[in-house]
């Protein structure tokens, strides 16, 4: 079994140059990923990332988005294919199996259904039940403020760290933190982590 992001900038074309989007995506790739084979960036604004650690994929999606929307401007859809490899290339884009095709079938329909991140595993059951979790989350989601990206980027790279510790990386107060924090509503993005985890792990 593995994960497969399937996913791609909103609205890049409108952008004047594309290092606005390009480096930023490169950053966060090779940030949850330590081996570059495993991603790949496509027509510019396109990117494909597989993850063997299938229950760490909706956190690692929500980094991808938080990392990204810190930069003005900026935002991503993404589809989560969960299943098989039948096929290993030597990159990312020359292997296929079950996750590859979950998560590239699910990708052509992020912009119809107006939804910017989904999941398809084997399970009709779980897709339902997640995806409608994820519609409610993105509510919060897709509205986060370039404050509200950065903090939450900065939460999930130290999960560690007490408010105070994050308040001296950034050079503001730990209360403007935790506000930063609520307005982004990470506690039930964390939660529904929790939850991912649970629904992943009975596949």
């Amino acid at each position: 079994m593995t994960s497969v992001i399937t996913g791609d900038i909103i609205k890049s074309r409108k952008a004047h140059s594309e290092d606005l989007w390009l480096k930023p995506l490169k950053s966060a790739l090779s940030k949850v990923s330590d081996n570059a084979s495993f991603y790949d960036i496509y027509r510019g604004d396109s990117f494909q990332l597989e993850s063997h650690a299938i229950e760490d994929s909706f956190r690692t999606a929500v980094y991808i988005k938080a990392f990204l929307k810190s930069v003005k401007g900026l935002d991503v859809r993404m589809s989560i294919g969960i299943g098989t490899k039948n096929y290993h290339g030597d990159s990312v884009s020359e292997s296929n199996g079950e996750a590859f095709i979950f998560s590239g079938e699910t990708f052509e329909t992020l912009k119809k259904d107006k939804q910017n991140l989904k999941l398809k595993t084997s399970n009709a059951t779980i897709n339902k039940e997640i995806n409608l979790y994820f519609r409610l989350a993105l509510i919060a989601m897709d509205n986060w403020t370039v404050n509200s990206a950065e903090i939450v980027k900065l939460s999930l790279e130290h999960p560690n760290m007490i408010q105070a510790e994050l308040a001296k990386i950034i050079g503001i107060s730990q209360d403007a933190v935790s506000k930063r924090q609520k307005r982004a509503y990470l506690d039930e993005i964390l939660d529904l982590d929790t939850l991912y985890r649970e629904k992943i792990a009975g596949l």
